[in-house]
């Protein structure tokens, strides 16, 4: 019966190493097609502008068209699904965002696994936030609004795109760490919220740099400072939130690049080296530049990594301030 087995060993290894043969050659071919590029968000945001800056790039690196498929709904699940649910084979490619580390928390049933329905690529890079005051109001600091939250609990209002998105978590993040006392007003998108709050009839918002880029430029919005854990590029005479008061905040909107799980890792690996090379570019960061994005040049687990402290930090605040979706 050893004999047998002995005998059967290279045999099973040959069968083994035949079968990896169509898909090694798949990889070293890779890529022979367009690729596919969901973005979980409606055409004109912020994730679409960054999702079709980088597909012309990784266009150009890669040799083949980058097709921008835009399927919003669902908080970003309708999108993540279907490239979940995609063959891996590399022609499938997901931008995830905030909601991607936010949604496990938000939505105990989803149709499925952030860690295991994907493999990351590459951590694209990071953005500040930016907390930012109508001009009319009293508020020329953060200093200003904390003394005014805190001699006037329940007076102050904060606007953002809806429960569970990121303008909303940054706002709770801003109450739990500086222990005061806002009352959050949802909307259905940025267009509204932004609306209302240059009307005054909201008193903050925290909300991504390139939303009110212009506005801050021409003096409609006063921006008081970003929420990152170290100044933006993009405005670096604005302190952070931790400079200004409210020690330890740090709140961040990002991009990553992910797969299908199953998609061999030399196609990971080659899609990786391509977004490094497109980031790197001068069309890129001329793109980007209003938008503080910081971009990254890290391999795929460092997107792995960066997701696993998120979901943990953000499940913390949605436990606390009982969240719930809309």
């Amino acid at each position: 019966m050893r004999k047998l087995l002995f005998a059967a060993a290279p045999l099973l290894t040959l069968c083994a190493t035949l079968c990896a043969l169509p898909r090694i050659a798949q990889a070293q071919a890779y890529p022979t097609k367009p690729l596919r590029l969901v973005v979980p968000f409606p055409a004109g945001g912020g994730t679409d502008i960054i999702s079709r800056t980088l597909g012309e790039r990784l266009a150009a690196e890669l040799g083949q068209p980058v097709v921008i498929d835009n399927r919003p709904g669902a908080g970003t699940v309708i999108g993540t699904d279907n490239v979940a649910k995609s063959a891996p084979d590399g022609y499938s490619l997901l931008m995830a965002t905030f909601a991607h580390a936010v949604n496990p928390a938000l939505q105990s049933k989803l149709p499925y696994s952030t860690a295991q329905s994907f493999a990351p690529v590459a951590l694209v890079g990071r953005s500040p936030n930016v907390m930012v005051v109508n001009p009319a109001k009293p508020f020329k600091s953060v200093a200003d609004v904390l003394a005014y939250a805190k001699a006037n609990p329940g007076k102050l209002s904060y606007g953002s795109f809806g429960n569970g998105t990121s303008a909303h978590l940054a706002g709770e993040l801003f109450k739990s760490l500086a222990k005061v006392d806002l009352v959050h007003v949802p909307y259905k998108g940025s267009a509204p919220a932004l609306t209302d709050l240059l009307g005054g009839q909201i008193d903050v918002m925290f909300t991504t740099v390139a939303s009110v880029a212009q506005y801050i430029k021409g003096e409609r919005l006063r921006a008081l400072a970003v929420t990152s854990s170290t100044r933006s590029a993009a405005y670096p005479n604005l302190p952070t939130l931790a400079e200004s008061g409210v020690p330890g905040y740090a709140a961040e909107s990002w991009y990553g690049l992910y797969v299908p799980a199953g998609t061999p890792a030399p196609i990971i690996k080659r899609l990786n080296e391509a977004v490094h090379a497109a980031v790197k570019t001068e069309a890129f960061k001329s793109r980007i530049e209003e938008e503080g994005l910081m971009v990254s040049n890290g391999p795929p687990d460092e997107l792995a990594r960066y997701v696993h402290a998120e979901e943990a930090r953000w499940q913390r605040v949605v436990t606390e301030a009982k969240i719930k979706a809309d």
